[in-house]
């Protein structure tokens, strides 16, 4: 990070004020930051922990929740064994404890609802949680812009914010939800159970009522590679789609 963008986003304490189990590897913890927060649906954090030997490990996470007026944040963190910043939260973290944070960060990968649409979603495990916010930014403006979300996760259970997506697909008001599962059979009519391929995104994208405006990628580096390879192979131009990648 620059120095100048550091100096717009300095670090500040933020207290857990709720925990919420999502899936067997992926918990939300809801922040209160100690300073006015301000951020736009898709952007992230970054959360630095400090040992009581002084050293200091640090991760980036994307906020789930829509934009709130209150500063309010959902963080939703995946456990990874050999992490140095998840295993605290989920072993160790309760409500009540502080963290240091410092963001919002990222202007790339942001979607105000006044910019209009419609918008294809993609997302692969934990990459849905920026993609989260923007659905969820929707659906608490009561936009109308057209939206569909393809959504990978290898099981059923892994399908994270799986009831309220459901939930929110069941209104039929312009949001449209897909979920592939590649290692289970689908259980919805609609959905699929294999890898993000062309034939998925051209039927996704069917369901818009024009082609997408803008088409959000999030995932692993291997999951973002393929599915923006698809979305090229079925016609998307590459200009319109924005990427967000993580891990390996």
């Amino acid at each position: 990070m620059s120095e100048a963008l550091a100096a717009q986003s300095p670090w500040q304490t933020a207290a857990i004020v709720r925990i919420e189990k999502r899936t067997p590897r992926v918990t939300s913890f809801f922040f209160r930051p100690s300073r006015p927060f301000a951020y736009r649906a898709g952007q992230h954090v970054d959360v630095r922990l400090t040992a009581p030997d002084g050293y200091q490990a640090r991760r980036s996470y994307s906020i789930a929740s829509a934009p709130r007026t209150d500063g309010a944040i959902e963080l939703a963190i995946e456990k990874l064994d050999d992490g140095e910043v998840s295993p605290f939260f989920h072993e160790v973290a309760a409500v009540g404890d502080e963290v240091e944070l410092r963001g919002p960060l990222g202007g790339h990968f942001v979607w105000p609802d006044d910019d209009g649409g419609p918008l294809l979603l993609v997302g692969g495990g934990s990459g849905v949680v920026p993609l989260m916010s923007m659905v969820r930014h929707r659906a608490a403006r009561k936009s109308t812009v057209p939206v569909v979300l393809v959504f990978s996760a290898r099981v059923w259970d892994e399908v994270i914010f799986r009831d309220e997506l459901i939930g929110l697909d069941d209104r039929e008001d312009g949001f449209g939800l897909v979920l592939t599962l590649t290692r289970e059979a689908a259980r919805r009519p609609a959905d699929y159970s294999r890898r993000v391929d062309v034939a998925m995104m051209v039927q996704a994208m069917a369901r818009l009522p024009e082609p997408p405006d803008t088409a959000f990628v999030c995932g692993s580096n291997a999951f973002v590679s393929a599915a923006a390879q698809a979305l090229t192979d079925a016609g998307v131009a590459a200009e319109i789609i924005r990427t967000e990648r993580y891990g390996v």
